[in-house]
């Protein structure tokens, strides 16, 4: 009988060292990716505070999601600010920055977070309104589209490229408001960038 127990207890003691170490390595991976997205934020919601800044200086008026009081503490409003200390940044999830120009309602910047296989990935779009139909059962709905800036998991996210993308796209959303021609920007979106959905809302 006393064998039996130890085979029991062996059998046993070899589970609870595989669940262990499982453990470990899921919790670990989990800290890397909780870190990541983190930083990832911190950045996103500085630069698109700052560009929503830049765009208010032109008299361009953009709001934009989580609200800046929310993550930002002002000595100065808009110009003078640092982030809070205290924010949840792993805990922001969607972030956007919406045109509110009249003809242009709905052009943003969006960005999220979402999962494949365990894997947390980081997805940066252009998201535009195309125009509106009536539906009949349903009335007047709005069509919009996207573009597909970034969309990479976010062990993967080059802080560079992000930031090149950025530039890219702020450069040109900007002249095409300088100009007054918002077909600069969705020229530019068509040639440079994937095509992402359409839908209603």
């Amino acid at each position: 009988m006393a064998k039996a127990e130890e085979k029991e207890a062996d059998w046993f003691a070899t589970l609870d060292e595989e669940l262990e170490k499982k453990t470990l390595q899921i919790t670990d991976n989990l800290v890397e990716q909780n870190t990541q997205k983190i930083e990832i934020n911190r950045n996103l919601l500085q630069d698109l505070f700052r560009i929503w800044i830049r765009f208010n200086k032109i008299n361009v008026h953009y709001t934009m999601s989580p609200e800046p009081s929310n993550f930002a503490h002002f000595v100065v409003y808009p110009e003078q600010w640092d982030l809070k200390q205290d924010f949840n940044f792993s805990g922001v999830e969607n972030v956007a920055l919406t045109d509110r120009t009249q003809g242009r309602v709905g052009d943003s910047l969006k960005a999220w977070f979402y999962s494949v296989d365990s894997q947390t990935n980081f997805r940066l779009t252009f998201e535009y309104c195309e125009g509106e139909h009536y539906y009949k059962y349903a009335g007047w709905k709005r069509i919009f589209s996207n573009y597909v800036l970034m969309d990479i998991p976010i062990t993967k996210f080059d802080e560079k490229k992000y930031h090149e993308i950025l530039a890219d796209v702020i450069k040109v959303w900007y002249e095409s408001h300088l100009r007054r021609d918002r077909e600069i920007v969705l020229k530019h979106l068509r040639e440079k960038y994937e095509k992402g959905e359409t839908f209603t809302q």
